[in-house]
Order: structure tokens, then C-alpha cells, then sequence
């Protein structure tokens, strides 16, 4: 049995596509079992998310099974086969392993790194454990899979480093607070950028959040959303007074703060640090603020240097990454190989342990052995035919390249043709 993947992911087709191809809800499940309903599918695994479409699948005939496959997902899908041929991809052998190694780290992901695929593979195999679409060669698969994508988190510092503006503010504030735990924000506007800043921020623990906008409804809305509190946008320098992070995004034609405002905050604040980010554009936050003491002001460009620069050491450490799928790889690989082996390791032994019975039961016919003499006998036949077939057994398991040839001689000279 091979192993074959075929799908669709951001990179080969655009969203509009991607969304007509989603398994989603009952649809999931009925996709499962009309693929293993497909002559030469025998085990399969569906994932599909709004950024890819994938199907793992243990088949007997990859090139009967890729066309197969491919009409499958047309007729499911009621979407004409030739419309699919620039976006679907196929993958057979070691490079459909590779590539399922690589989508459980993360490594095929818009952003490499994050870690909701493997969550999203795991609940995938468990579906399909559930419904028994999967056997010994996708069980074994996605548990490799599962464990590499750990040991490629565990070992490299692929999931490290923020790649988006709004997780780069918050990498930020934890080197300047060291914790955010009790930290209070104020959200000045509700600019897209800073209402995600602020969310993440609240997921690692800031204790509140003000919003002042300049539609006092608006801001309500938000806080709400937040759990916080909103204020009239006239009273946001009050409120920086008691903010540790101020995350500012109104969409205002010039500086709504400058120098002065926080010279004054300052001294009121006693000049605790203050960790401002202006996420506007055109700017709304004075760069002059930035020479004052305990003030700490990063820009769009800021952030966004940051952000080139974790992607820079993201991708060094994904090079890492893929070296660890590719030794993972040829050790499945070898795994495959060895099953090749299972018939003929089993007919040796049945062949084995069916000589030794025969000669034992011709000669407790003739000798007359007590239960315990027949016991010793017995025992020592046993141990004759471990030691016999120990070499052959052992060999048929090596990785070795002529290992057709070996299967073929030992079936031969064991007469094992007719098993």
C-alpha cells in the first residue's frame, strides 16, 4: 500500500476556491466514506481548514487512485474536473509524507510557525480513527506526524519570534514590563491593528482596557468586547495617566499627542514607564515623545522591523525543521519497507511451528512421555526453531536494497509460494 495526498492549499488557489471545496459539518464525514468507497482507497483522512483542503490516503494503485480522487472531489464538489487542474496537487510515496510531516510543523503554513495546524490534524485523525477510516499505514503515519511537529517545536525555534504587527506589540511590552500581568491599556481609536494588538495583549494577561474613541457608541461596542470600560475621547489624556500601554490607531490627519501631553503624564504617572504604539498612519503620536525618560514610543515601521527581523531568524530555524523531517522521513520510509516483509516473516514462522508439531505428535505416538517430559520436549523443539529461523527472520527486517530479491529466495527455498 502507498501512501498518496491530494489537495489544495493558500499557495495553489485562492480563497473563492478553497471554500467551495471545504468539507465542513455532515459533509466531512459523508466525504470520508465515499472515498473509502473508491476501489483503490483503503484508508483515508480528510483536513480541511480556510487555508487548505487535504486528503491523506492509503492506496493500492497511486496512478488509478490519483484519477479516482480527482473526479471524486469534482463530483462532490459539483465543480467541473478542469477547473481543478491548476489548483490540486498530488504527492505520492516519501514526498506525500514530507508533505504531511511538514503541514503538521507548521512549515506549510501563511505563517510558519503557528501552531493551530497540529491541533487541527490531531482533531482530523481522531475523526477519522472514529469512523475507522484509517489502518495500521495512516495510524502509524499521523502519530509520526503528531510527534515529529512536536520534536520540530521542541528542538528548533520555528514557533518563536513574533511575524505579525500585532504579536510584535506585545513581544515588545514583555521586554519592557517583563510581565503583563496587572498591566492596564488604554486603546485610543479602533483601528483594526490596534483592537488585535490589544487582544492578544488581554490573552497574556493585562489586567484592563479603556477605549477612547471618538464615537463614544463605537467604543462602548469595543469595550464591551473586552470587558472594559470606555471613555470620552476628550478624556484620554486623564486616562494616560493611569495606562501602562497605550495602543493608538484613530485615523486623525496629524498628532493627537505630542511632546508636552506626556511630559505633563509623566510627572503625574512619577514617572513610571509607558509603553506607546502608534499604529496610525499617518502617525498620531509625536516621535519627539521619544525623548523622554521611561517613554517607550514604536511606529508602524518599528513593528514592523521587528517583525522582518523574527521572520529572518524564523525561517533559519525552519531550515533546522526541515532536517529533522527529512531524517523522519527515511525512517518512515523504512518502516514502509519492512512491511513488505510481514507475510513471508509470518509464513516462515506458521511453516516452522507446523514441521516442529507434526514431528511432535509422530513421536509422542511412539514414546510414552508423562505431561512433564512432554512439557521439556516441547520446549526444546522451540527453541530449535527460534534458533532456525532467527538469521532469515532477522534478515527479512534489515533495511537492505535487494530486499524483493531476499523475500523472493526465502519464500523459495522455505517453500512458501503456496502460503
Amino acid at each position: 500500500m502507498k501512501v498518496l495526498v491530494a489537495g489544495l492549499n493558500h499557495k495553489s488557489a485562492d480563497v473563492e476556491v478553497r471554500e467551495k471545496l471545504a468539507f465542513t459539518g455532515e459533509k466531512l464525514e459523508q466525504g470520508l466514506g465515499a472515498l473509502l468507497a473508491l476501489p483503490h482507497v483503503r484508508e483515508a483522512m480528510i483536513i480541511s481548514t480556510c487555508n487548505r483542503v487535504e486528503i491523506y490516503m492509503g492506496v493500492e494503485d497511486p496512478g488509478e487512485a490519483t484519477r479516482q480522487v480527482k473526479h471524486f472531489i469534482s463530483d462532490f464538489h459539483s465543480i467541473p474536473e478542469g477547473l481543478l487542474d491548476k489548483a490540486l496537487y498530488f504527492h505520492t510515496d516519501s514526498a506525500a509524507v514530507r508533505h504531511i510531516f511538514r503541514v503538521a510543523s507548521s512549515l506549510d503554513s501563511m505563517v510558519v510557525g503557528e501552531p493551530q495546524i497540529l491541533g487541527q490534524v490531531k482533531e482530523s485523525f481522531h475523526l477519522a480513527l472514529d469512523k475507522k477510516a484509517t489502518g495500521v499505514l495512516m495510524n502509524k503515519l499521523m502519530k509520526k506526524a503528531i510527534s515529529v511537529a512536536k520534536r520540530v517545536r521542541t528542538e528548533t525555534g520555528v514557533a518563536e519570534n513574533a511575524v505579525s504587527i500585532s504579536f510584535a506589540a506585545v513581544e515588545l511590552a514583555r521586554k519592557i514590563f517583563n510581565d503583563l500581568v496587572d498591566k492596564s491599556v488604554l486603546l485610543l481609536g479602533a483601528g483594526e491593528m490596534a483592537e488585535l494588538a490589544a487582544r492578544h495583549l488581554m490573552n497574556n494577561g493585562v489586567k484592563e482596557i479603556v477605549v477612547a474613541n471618538r464615537t463614544l457608541e463605537r467604543g462602548c461596542e469595543l469595550a464591551q468586547d473586552f470587558k472594559g470600560r470606555a471613555v470620552p475621547f476628550s478624556s484620554f489624556k486623564e486616562e494616560m495617566v493611569h495606562s501602562d500601554i497605550v495602543l493608538c490607531s484613530t485615523g486623525a490627519p496629524n498628532y493627537v499627542v505630542f511632546k508636552q501631553d506626556l511630559h505633563n503624564i509623566m510627572k503625574e504617572r512619577k514617572q513610571r514607564p509607558v509603553f506607546l504604539i502608534d499604529i496610525s498612519v499617518p502617525r498620531n503620536i509625536d516621535p519627539k515623545i521619544n525623548g523622554l525618560e521611561n517613554v517607550y514610543l514604536y511606529d508602524v515601521d518599528d513593528l514592523q522591523g521587528v517583525v522582518d527581523s523574527n521572520r529572518h531568524e524564523r525561517n533559519k530555524e525552519a531550515q533546522k525543521a526541515e532536517d529533522i523531517i527529512g531524517s523522519e522521513v527515511e525512517v518512515f520510509e523504512r518502516w514502509v519497507a519492512s512491511l513488505q516483509s510481514i507475510p513471508t516473516v509470518v509464513a516462515l514462522r506458521q511453516r516452522a511451528q507446523g514441521i516442529s508439531e507434526a514431528e511432535l505428535e509422530r513421536l509422542f505416538n511412539r514414546l510414552s512421555l508423562d505431561e512433564k517430559q512432554q512439557g521439556a520436549v516441547r520446549q526444546m523443539a522451540q527453541a530449535i526453531v527460534n534458533k532456525l529461523i532467527h538469521s532469515p527472520t532477522a534478515a527479512l527486517k534489515e533495511d537492505v536494497e535487494d530486499r524483493d530479491q531476499l523475500i523472493a529466495m526465502i519464500r523459495k527455498l522455505y517453500d512458501l509460494n503456496g502460503d
